[in-house]
């Protein structure tokens, strides 16, 4: 968790952008391999922090909760694959933004899944 991750999300404690669904702001992105966690809250939770995204390329794309501390114990041998030790990073970059404005098709399918149907 960089000090400037802590400061960006001062301005998005969890709960507050409940119900803007499709409207939601992302603050960061996390990736591991073609996994993302599109974070849309977080705050300090005792000696870690609590996030909450919406996670794309694991089985199923869904909400849910991330412990910053787990995330940063994840690391995955990748010498096989002529690669040091892989870990989940932030995406450098980021521009805060509305989840709409975001290019990935597996995260506008399961936005439109959710709220189109509405």
């Amino acid at each position: 968790m960089t000090a400037k991750l802590a400061k960006q999300l001062k301005d998005f404690p969890l709960y507050p952008q409940d119900g803007k669904q499709k409207d939601d702001t992302c603050v960061c992105v996390f990736e591991f391999g073609l996994i993302r966690w599109y974070v849309l809250e977080g705050q300090p939770e005792g000696n870690d922090f609590t996030l909450f995204c919406i996670v794309v390329g694991i089985a199923e794309t869904e909400y849910g909760y991330a412990s910053v501390k787990e995330m940063e114990g994840i690391k995955v041998a990748g010498s096989r694959y002529g690669l040091g030790m892989l870990s989940i990073r932030q995406v450098p970059g980021f521009k805060p933004c509305l989840l709409t404005e975001i290019q990935d098709k597996r995260l506008q399918d399961f936005l439109s899944r959710l709220y189109d149907e509405q």
